[in-house]
């Protein structure tokens, strides 16, 4: 069906979704129909479902920012995802598009990240300061275009906007991140950051599960494809 998301991945227990730009994964002030309403007409759609179906959000990612989302089928599942979050044990990697060259072609960042609730923005500094919490996070360049940078980045802790601040930080706003300092925003309002993939042990089944998200189509996200290709 024409509104349903792109499914990466689907057992019995887990789901994942390959978010669009622009997408929420759950509602806001906004009032516009969240990401995870759409995987629950899926889900409901797919297995024949009569009644309502159990989903459990997992954890968000930014709305500009495209990329893998897992949901949780089962409360066992939830339950248990909610906690290997917790305790570090899934592993996620992200690519951001940068228009300046980092200085080192690979590196740790670490912060000290202070959330504005009223701007809805985090600020990175390199002392702690009173209510911020360290963020960490390696990266490294893997391409590299005429005007553009790609970074791998594997973030260690999960904070509000940690790598759109701690890139900002290190001087490399992400193409299209106006409220990061980047110059000008991109024509869809989203910015060139990708939750590329992300690795974890399942909950129930107890294997290691992969799972890769293709970035959106554009011609910049393209060109680096094909660079890697």
């Amino acid at each position: 069906m024409e509104n349903f998301p792109e499914v990466l991945y689907e057992d019995n227990h887990i789901i994942a979704i390959n978010k669009k730009p622009g997408d929420i994964v759950q509602g806001d002030k906004t009032g516009d129909a969240p990401l995870s309403d759409f995987v629950k007409q899926y889900v409901k759609y797919t297995a024949n479902k009569p009644g309502e179906v159990f989903l459990g959000t997992v954890h968000r990612i930014d709305r500009p920012v495209s990329g893998i989302v897992l949901f949780a089928k089962t409360s066992k599942a939830l339950a248990r995802l909610n906690e290997m979050f917790q305790k570090k044990e899934i592993t996620k990697t992200y690519w951001a598009v940068v228009k300046n060259k980092p200085p080192q072609t690979a590196g740790k960042l670490e912060h000290f990240l202070l959330k504005d609730e009223v701007r809805n923005k985090s600020k990175a500094h390199i002392n702690h300061v009173k209510n911020s919490l360290p963020s960490v996070l390696e990266y490294k360049v893997i391409a590299s275009s005429e005007k553009y940078f790609l970074l791998e980045i594997n973030p260690h802790t999960g904070r509000h906007h940690q790598i759109r601040a701690q890139l900002t930080a290190m001087g490399c706003p992400i193409k299209g991140d106006v409220k990061y300092g980047f110059d000008r925003t991109n024509d869809n309002a989203s910015i060139h950051l990708h939750a590329r993939s992300v690795n974890f042990m399942h909950p129930v089944k107890k294997e290691i599960i992969n799972i890769e998200a293709k970035p959106p189509e554009d011609n910049l996200w393209n060109a680096f494809l094909k660079i890697l290709s």
